[in-house]
């Protein structure tokens, strides 16, 4: 093989996807099978078995590529951030009809009939996708059943324009290492979801993301500017204070950017390694 990155390649010496002959060296090829997270989220773990590392999160009607089964694991590739991994294969069905919403409330519920009294599951959170077929009053129905409320759902090519405020949605949420959605997520998992809810792709990892945008001075910095160190990212929610989901609160949290700097340092994190402002989000398209 290559020095391709591993995290991104659907890929190993002995087999990989089709779309990578001629490019990777592999003993032999195959063409991946389209499918879609049927379930609120699931895990995608490093190893076909429940106890291994989380190294993302697949979210409701996110597309995975599956290339080979082991036992009952798929090893495949996520469509949306393009992370390899394992996901159980109960948790995937066929790719079916592409999406036409997305989740664009923090979370919300699919109820088995038109109404908040009707049993309900989930939850689905922010930016999971559905494929919506029909509506009854305020009430909309995915494919495959289950009804959400409308005022929850977005349709696709409709986002946001301020990372920060979505960001500030996940207030409190449990730190989740792996972790993309509101019950739990990492610091670049954050930042992620806030960037695709304004229409910007993201990619999974923080030294994938310390790529993104432009590079802005200490004293510049502004709302929805990222600011990395090794191994953590925050979103600036001002010119002071910082978003992050991290361990120290255990948490997504709030604080000036001083003190969780000083904090980092002094734990061993070292300095900002990096500071960078993403270009133009979010609105209708044109």
């Amino acid at each position: 093989m290559n020095r391709a990155d591993a995290r991104l390649t659907l890929a190993r010496p002995d087999l990989a996807s089709s779309e990578l002959e001629g490019i990777v060296a592999a003993a032999c090829y195959a063409e991946p099978r389209r499918l879609r997270l049927a379930q609120p989220s699931a895990p995608v773990r490093a190893a076909p078995r429940p106890n291994a590392e989380q190294v993302d999160q697949l979210i409701h009607g996110e597309g995975f590529a599956a290339l080979e089964r082991q036992g009952d694991w798929l090893w495949g590739q996520a469509r949306r951030d393009g992370y390899v991994g394992f996901v159980e294969a109960a948790a995937l069905a066929p790719a079916g009809a592409m999406p036409t919403h997305r989740v664009g409330h923090i979370r919300t519920f699919a109820f088995a009939e038109p109404s908040i009294k009707a049993p309900a599951c989930g939850p689905f959170s922010l930016n999971a996708l559905v494929v919506i077929e029909a509506e009854a009053g305020d009430f909309a129905r995915r494919e495959g059943g289950g009804w959400f409320w409308r005022a929850h759902l977005r349709p696709i090519g409709v986002f946001e324009t301020d990372p920060a405020g979505v960001a500030e949605r996940f207030l409190g949420a449990p730190y989740l290492w792996g972790g993309r959605d509101s019950l739990g997520l990492d610091c670049s998992g954050l930042v992620q979801q806030a960037l695709y809810a304004c229409g910007l792709a993201c990619p999974r990892d923080t030294d994938q993301q310390a790529g993104l945008g432009c590079e802005v001075a200490a004293a510049a910095l502004a709302r929805g500017d990222l600011v990395f160190w090794t191994g953590h990212v925050g979103m600036m929610l001002d010119g002071a204070r910082l978003i992050h989901a991290n361990a120290h609160h255990l948490a997504v949290a709030v604080e000036p950017l001083a003190e969780a700097a000083a904090r980092i340092e002094a734990g061993g994190g070292g300095r900002t390694t990096a500071l960078r402002r993403i270009g133009r989000v979010g609105g209708e398209p044109a």
